[in-house]
């Protein structure tokens, strides 16, 4: 029997490419990526409701590197997508030969996404991963250069579908072929592409070259106030965001908690001068369910020596700027 692997996150674009594999009788895996800008979840409840083994991959390590300097440059934000599906398709190739797939595919479709799904950005990403031959785009074959599993039989390209475009009426229809009625919402998924997101991870790598994978998980809560050019707090904004940023033990970052009030859990730098801490303290004073001209006191958050800081609380001092998103 032929086996594939497809590259797969869940959306109705890559069911409808594992469909179209398994009509054809190809025993089909699912493989998806994990980093700290996108994560399995749809793909794997996705992969249930089909009854398909799926592989989930972290590739946390190989994909920052390659964010840090993408060689095909970023989209409109901080998303370098054609770096990153080159990457994919290079894992999965990996994966394909160590496993003994016949080949790999994707749920992509010729002319949907502007930028990285046109006609050049589907021929460098199969290019870019070093196993063009074996890139299949099952949903938009007709249009594309034929592959080498179907000039070998192993697909029978006449039988494959000929969607493009950004209208998504064939793929509805197909939908309704193939009994599909819940799907998620056409959307990336990643991070990378939320201006907020992006404005904070731009800040992070001028003041951090080589961050660290939790100064990027950090990323995802709270509110980041910069003090000056080189030093930020991050204040928590909801009893979600505290109990995030107390499971973070940052080397770089001191976890206050406020005492004896409701209040933020803030980061403080560990490397900060008496002047910006006074100011770290009054900004994260301010987000306390204090009253005018009352001393709001934080308790160093797991120190043994109970170290404190404080400020009088005053709604004034809070910034009117912030990194990013989440004000």
């Amino acid at each position: 029997m032929v086996k594939a692997l497809g590259l797969f996150s869940g959306g109705l674009d890559s069911i409808l490419a594992v469909k179209v594999m398994q009509e054809q009788g190809i025993e089909v895996t699912a493989v998806t990526f994990v980093t700290p800008f996108f994560d399995s979840k749809d793909a794997e409840a996705a992969a249930e409701k089909l009854k398909i083994p799926i592989i989930v991959k972290d590739i946390t390590g190989e994909h920052l590197k390659m964010l840090l300097k993408p060689k095909y440059g970023y989209g409109s934000a901080m998303n370098p997508c054609i770096d990153c599906h080159a990457l994919m398709l290079k894992t999965a190739g990996r994966i394909m030969e160590e496993e003994g797939f016949d080949f790999i595919f994707t749920g992509e479709v010729l002319g949907e996404r502007p930028m990285s799904q046109n006609r050049q950005s589907l021929h460098t990403v199969a290019r870019e991963s070093g196993y063009p031959s074996y890139v299949v785009r099952p949903l938009s074959a007709k249009f594309l250069p034929e592959t080498k599993p179907e000039s070998e039989g192993k697909i029978i390209r006449a039988k494959l579908p000929g969607l493009s475009g950004r209208q998504r009426k064939k793929q509805l229809e197909m939908a309704k072929y193939y009994g599909i009625k819940d799907f998620p919402a056409p959307a990336s998924g990643c991070r990378l592409t939320e201006p907020g997101f992006s404005a904070r991870l731009k800040d992070l790598i001028r003041r951090e070259p080589e961050p660290s994978v939790e100064d990027i998980r950090l990323l995802r809560f709270g509110r980041h106030v910069a003090l000056d050019g080189k030093q930020k707090i991050i204040i928590g904004r909801n009893a979600e965001d505290n109990k995030a940023l107390a499971s973070f033990t940052n080397r770089k970052f001191v976890i206050y908690a406020p005492r004896g009030v409701k209040g933020p859990y803030c980061l403080i730098p560990k490397k900060i001068d008496k002047e910006l801490f006074l100011k770290a303290a009054k900004i994260c004073a301010s987000y306390c369910s204090g009253r005018e001209g009352e001393k709001i006191v934080f308790t160093e958050k797991g120190a043994l020596s109970g170290a404190e800081m404080s400020a009088i609380y005053s709604k004034s001092n809070r910034p009117d700027e912030f990194v990013g998103s989440g004000g």
